[in-house]
């Protein structure tokens, strides 16, 4: 990257990590000047105004979510091992942000009635992820890994809900023994939808390798 472009991705980096902690709305030109010792004219420079931040901010994070959660899953094959690795993936990631916030989760509560382009860029990254997780199901049903009247937008809407109450437990009310009860409840997910028999014949398969190693 040219000069002015490894500025511009170092206050991007740096941006992210205060938003994740203060919001995004939290963002000022002024603090994110203060944190990596510029100008706020210097800074202001690389995106012409705050909102032009705030997405920069929010399309990093879907970046970086994406490499975490999304690409590592599709080296599983299609069906319940790939949509197990997402959930696992993004359960890992969760467990990350306990303490430093979820900027899709935060970002909802701030914009969820303040229309513009930081929501849009905002919904338009969750849609994305929640799109990923839907596909998943449909080729767990299609591989014949779950029963022929799995129902794939309520499994999925389950999975992400999921994900919803074990922010708020865990990070909200400190509520101990949360990720157990979340992991817990997509056992029960897969056990109501799957496919019995598949279900069953992956799991010997996890065992069978786990002990091996």
């Amino acid at each position: 990257m040219h000069k002015g472009q490894q500025t511009k991705a170092a206050i991007v980096d740096a941006a992210l990590g205060l938003a994740t902690q203060i919001g995004l709305e939290g963002l000022s030109i002024g603090a994110l000047a203060e944190v990596m010792h510029m100008s706020k004219s210097g800074v202001f420079a690389h995106f012409g105004s705050r909102e032009e931040l705030q997405i920069s901010v929010i399309r990093e994070y879907h970046t970086r979510f994406e490499e975490e959660v999304f690409y590592p899953a599709l080296r599983q094959p299609r069906g319940l091992p790939r949509l197990q690795a997402l959930f696992q993936n993004w359960m890992v990631r969760t467990s990350t942000e306990i303490d430093s916030g979820c900027l899709y989760i935060g970002g909802a509560v701030e914009f969820d009635d303040r229309p513009g382009p930081v929501r849009d860029a905002l919904a338009g990254s969750v849609q994305t992820w929640l799109a990923a997780m839907y596909r998943a199901v449909v080729q767990a049903k299609e591989t014949g890994h779950l029963r022929a009247d799995a129902e794939e937008h309520q499994m999925a809407f389950e999975i992400h809900g999921l994900i919803l109450a074990l922010h708020y437990e865990a990070r909200f009310l400190k509520t101990p023994g949360s990720m157990d009860r979340a992991n817990a409840g997509f056992a029960n997910i897969i056990k109501r939808y799957g496919n019995e028999a598949v279900v069953s014949s992956i799991a010997a398969r996890k065992s069978t390798k786990a002990s091996k190693e």
